[in-house]
């Protein structure tokens, strides 16, 4: 990956975007992809979508989802402790003594997770969210009330970190990486005699609803479209990989098998890996993927989907990690295969 290329992801991983309030990193994103896309547009759900050849019949949606999980508070004691629920899949044990950002209506505020010292008892065996709480300095209600109110968002205040020049760590990686992806996607394209419509969406609320990409696909009418997000890697200790699968990071992009994928994207990411001389690794989605592909696919008459996944270890959690060689290797796939395709393809399982 390029200097400015990382550069770019670090920013977007820099940049609070708790869902429900990505609209900081979808003006840096919409900043960088303006450059190089024919069109930029945006909806009332708050996606950014950067376009190639918007006359081109055939319209081909890649959705990458910006938005990343979160605290959210629900109460603010006596004391000035602030109590919080989760927006997004928030892991609890995961959260204990981790200092946070409380993104608050009157600026920016630093907190602690405060945790019961083991001294005196520790947190129980089955602790939740609501057993933890915030610590930001203040002493009462009145005065946490000037700086944060009910419904401010909170994110884990850490920084994105470069390990051993081949991995990156950090919060979020879910899924900015793929606002990252498709951005790359496109820019790659731009360069590139490309005879199909192509329509990067870095989407909005995938954690909580999956709404930016209902809007998204159902705005563009796509002919097909692909999501592009993250998997479970299952390359550490620990992890039980006869129930999970074998998923490992620099084992390249993965894609997915399962009802709700169109067989005939499969084989067009098939063929193109083959000719790159790329593996891929594969996890199975038998009823749902999870992702917005879920949404996209149940837009309008119907659109066929694809899923093609980063490999990520310690999913949900500060310290997400993910492959250099993987995020190249998953954009150099959907640039050829997009490169490669006429606009007169079949989707239709039943025809040859």
């Amino acid at each position: 990956m390029s200097k400015v290329n990382q550069e770019f992801l670090l920013e977007l991983l820099k940049t609070p975007s708790p869902s429900s309030m990505e609209m900081d990193i979808q003006k840096k994103w919409i900043h960088y992809v303006k450059d190089f896309a024919h069109e930029i547009r945006t909806d009332n759900a708050g996606n950014a979508i950067g376009v190639l050849n918007p006359e081109a019949p055939f319209k081909l949606l890649l959705a990458g989802h910006s938005d990343e999980i979160a605290l959210v508070v629900n109460r603010i004691d006596e004391s000035g402790y602030l109590h919080f629920d989760k927006m997004g899949g928030i892991n609890p044990k995961a959260a204990v003594g981790m200092r946070v950002t409380v993104l608050g209506y009157n600026g920016t505020v630093t907190g602690v997770i405060g945790v019961n010292a083991q001294h005196h008892g520790g947190l129980k065996n089955d602790f939740g969210l609501e057993d933890l709480f915030i610590d930001c300095g203040y002493k009462t209600n009145d005065e946490a009330g000037k700086d944060v109110q009910i419904g401010d968002l909170c994110v884990y205040k850490t920084e994105p970190e470069i390990l051993r020049d081949r991995y990156v760590a950090g919060r979020g990686l879910d899924n900015r990486t793929g606002a990252f992806i498709v951005a790359e996607v496109l820019k790659r394209l731009s360069e590139k005699d490309v005879k199909v419509g192509v329509y990067a969406a870095s989407t909005v609320n995938e954690e909580t609803n999956m709404g930016g990409a209902y809007f998204a696909a159902a705005g563009i009418e796509p002919t097909m479209a692909i999501a592009c997000d993250v998997t479970f890697a299952t390359d550490y200790p620990g992890v039980n990989k006869n129930k999970y699968g074998d998923i490992t990071l620099d084992g390249g992009p993965v894609l997915a098998k399962g009802a709700p994928i169109n067989i005939k994207i499969n084989k067009l990411l098939e063929r193109t890996a083959k000719k790159l001389n790329m593996d891929v690794q594969y996890e199975l989605t038998p009823r749902m993927t999870g992702t917005d592909a879920d949404k996209m696919r149940l837009t309008g008459k119907g659109v066929p989907v694809s899923l093609v996944s980063l490999p990520l270890r310690y999913m949900h959690s500060p310290v997400e990690t993910a492959s250099f060689k993987d995020i190249d290797e998953e954009i150099e796939l959907l640039v050829t295969m997009i490169t490669d395709m006429t606009g007169e393809e079949s989707l239709n399982p039943l025809e040859d």
